[in-house]
């Protein structure tokens, strides 16, 4: 039996305010970005906590935790300033499919990046006017420029070859949406929440299927982008809050 529509607003939300609560940020990658205060420390530390989120939760923590840590107390400072040689250490770095070299074009890439812009944030600043997958396209395009092996294209996902983009779009979240709870962080004042994507992985896929916000089979950019259109008619203003909802009923509740 479905839920009615009343019904559905009232379960999200309960299930909004229940997972985005600072409680919810020791076991999840958002907790290594909340190490830092600075802009920049964030921004470097969430994207990179981010790029690894897929495979075992705790795993997934303890790597990027690992991973940060190697930059010292500050992350921009570490990369603004960093020589070929303090790259090394990385090369070792391993998280499933993601290895050193993998690692070492991240960094690279991010310190060119950062020596010439203050912030991620003008690289995705399309988002407003041309939505999510021209802002993530436009991001990906630049981080490319520098120079790579062709493996390491498959870890900064393009949704305009259908890819959901579930990393990118969580690293979206964290950066924009801003609330009083705690957990997402909102220093991307430009940029409108109400133009994220809700980010779509197998669990809150099979969440939003069960709860008939989903119809499309595939975990591919399109459904997620039909996910997002459902939300929006729940809360236009701010519609991926309720990835904490469909996140949680899905990794905690089963």
């Amino acid at each position: 039996m479905r839920l009615t529509k009343a019904e559905l607003f009232a379960l999200l939300e309960e299930k909004y305010h229940q997972y985005n609560h600072t409680s919810f940020i020791e076991s999840d990658p958002v907790s290594v970005p909340h190490m830092f205060t600075r802009k920049q420390d964030i921004e470097i530390s969430a994207f990179l906590s981010a790029t690894i989120a897929w495979g075992n939760r705790k795993s997934i923590v303890t790597n990027a935790h690992r991973l940060v840590k190697l930059m010292g107390t500050s992350p921009y400072e570490f990369l603004v300033n960093a020589k070929p040689e303090d790259f090394k250490p990385f090369l070792l770095f391993v998280h499933r499919t993601f290895n050193g070299d993998d690692c070492l074009f991240f960094l690279t890439s991010l310190q060119q990046i950062y020596r010439a812009h203050q912030s991620l944030e003008h690289l995705f600043n399309t988002l407003n006017d041309h939505g999510a997958a021209h802002a993530i396209n436009r991001f990906r395009e630049k981080f490319l420029e520098t120079e790579h092996l062709s493996r390491s294209e498959k870890h900064i996902a393009n949704p305009l070859t259908g890819s959901s983009a579930k990393r990118l779009n969580m690293f979206l979240r964290w950066m924009v949406r801003k609330d009083d709870r705690g957990v997402d962080f909102g220093i991307w004042s430009s940029l409108d929440p109400a133009n994220l994507v809700c980010p779509l992985d197998v669990h809150v896929g099979r969440v939003a299927r069960g709860l008939g916000l989903l119809h499309r089979t595939q975990n591919d950019w399109k459904a997620a982008l039909e996910l997002t259109d459902m939300l929006r008619t729940f809360n236009r203003e701010d519609p991926v809050k309720y990835d904490f909802a469909l996140f949680g009923l899905g990794m905690f509740e089963k």
